[in-house]
């Protein structure tokens, strides 16, 4: 059932002059959706509920269908797995984990948590591995129906990661290869920042955090200039490599092709240029802190019934996707990708409030998101 903040956003949306009737509203919420045209039955179904008021329930129906899963989802993912951030990449473990997630309404504030995996239960492929991606680039070759074979699955059954080092996307073999790749594992929380809480590093620069937790690789005086470092490294490192320490225990081996976990060792990554300011900060483990809980990014909302601290990817993951900021990107990027536009109007803002909403008090399910998303722009 609609929330009442939903219910009121809708009206806000319905209040304003429609441009097109039930019968196209429905084609236009299933193409967003699913995008390929409906067949003439789904559209009369779909026809018959717009026509009632139900645009949500219209859109469900379009959510049914295989190429929302294989077409619309998979290109929504795909440049969150690859620093690109291209559409044209091979479908890998990471985009099937959000697909089936999506599919499944699993609570999406676990994608950066959660042991879990999907593959394929698709006959001829290659069995999922850990070293290489041949189960989903076949299945993409062979034209698989990700919704229908799709199945859950966990990383430390399928990849033998330590159930306590498992942690949602970035652990797939996609965004290890993609973010733990040589380094020093900082790409991994810009990346998560970019495409989960829909901030580059720049829009959360704050020099007010102090500078103790910053690693010896990054020089106090670069060029010379000491003034560099105080007014624009610190802005972002004194935040980003404190929290960044969760990742101490991993590093996307070469050689294997595969992600590696060491626990209790800190990967030498996190040691590397020690020269560039020997009295910077030596990590000792994989603890993190969250120092923009205060300050300027207090803003980025954060769940004041979590510590703000931890040991470990899972904690961090559970930190950031427990942030307003992270809700407010997943409906923002889902309403840009049905409506075809950013919610810059007040109407569109408030629409995306009111879904924001219910995506966080109905338990996380974008599925959901893309229902209302498409709901609220059906008749313009």
């Amino acid at each position: 059932m609609l929330g009442i903040a939903w219910a009121s956003a809708l009206a806000v949306q319905i209040a304003t002059p429609a441009f097109a009737g039930p019968r196209e509203q429905a084609q236009r919420i299933y193409e967003r959706i699913a995008g390929v045209p409906p067949s003439a039955a789904v559209l009369d179904q779909m026809a018959a509920k717009t026509a009632a008021g139900d645009l949500a329930g219209a859109a469900a129906i379009a959510t049914d269908a295989s190429t929302f899963y294989s077409v619309t989802l998979k290109n929504f993912v795909t440049p969150w797995t690859n620093r690109d951030q291209t559409v044209f990449a091979p479908l890998n473990d990471y985009t099937a984990t959000v697909i089936g997630m999506v599919r499944d309404d699993v609570p999406f504030n676990t994608v950066l948590s959660a042991d879990i995996l999907y593959t394929s239960n698709a006959s001829g492929l290659p069995a999922p591995s850990a070293g290489n991606n041949d189960h989903y680039a076949m299945a993409e070759a062979n034209g698989v129906d990700l919704k229908a074979t799709l199945v859950a699955t966990t990383q430390s059954t399928v990849y033998g990661l330590p159930v306590e080092a498992a942690s949602g996307i970035w652990t797939t073999r996609g965004g290890s290869s993609a973010f733990f790749i040589m380094g020093t594992n900082r790409a991994q929380f810009r990346f998560t920042m970019i495409n989960h809480l829909c901030h580059d590093m720049e829009t959360v620069m704050d020099n007010t955090r102090p500078t103790d937790r910053i690693r010896q690789d990054v020089a106090r005086t670069p060029g010379g200039d000491s003034r560099i470092f105080l007014n624009n490294c610190v802005g972002c490192h004194s935040g980003m490599d404190p929290m960044a320490q969760a990742f101490a225990y991993y590093n996307y081996d070469t050689s294997s092709k595969q992600l590696l976990y060491t626990a209790n060792t800190v990967q030498p990554k996190y040691l590397i240029n020690s020269q560039n300011f020997g009295d910077g900060f030596v990590t000792p483990d994989n603890s993190w802190s969250n120092r923009w809980r205060d300050g300027p990014n207090a803003t980025l909302g954060w769940d004041g019934t979590l510590p703000g601290s931890g040991m470990g990817a899972k904690s961090l993951g559970q930190e950031l996707a427990a942030s307003d900021a992270f809700a407010q990107c997943q409906v923002t990027k889902v309403f840009q990708t049905v409506c075809f536009r950013a919610p810059t109007s007040t109407a569109d803002q408030t629409t995306v409030a009111a879904i924001k909403a219910n995506f966080k008090a109905g338990g996380y399910k974008l599925k959901q998101v893309f229902q209302q998303s498409a709901a609220a722009c059906a008749g313009q």
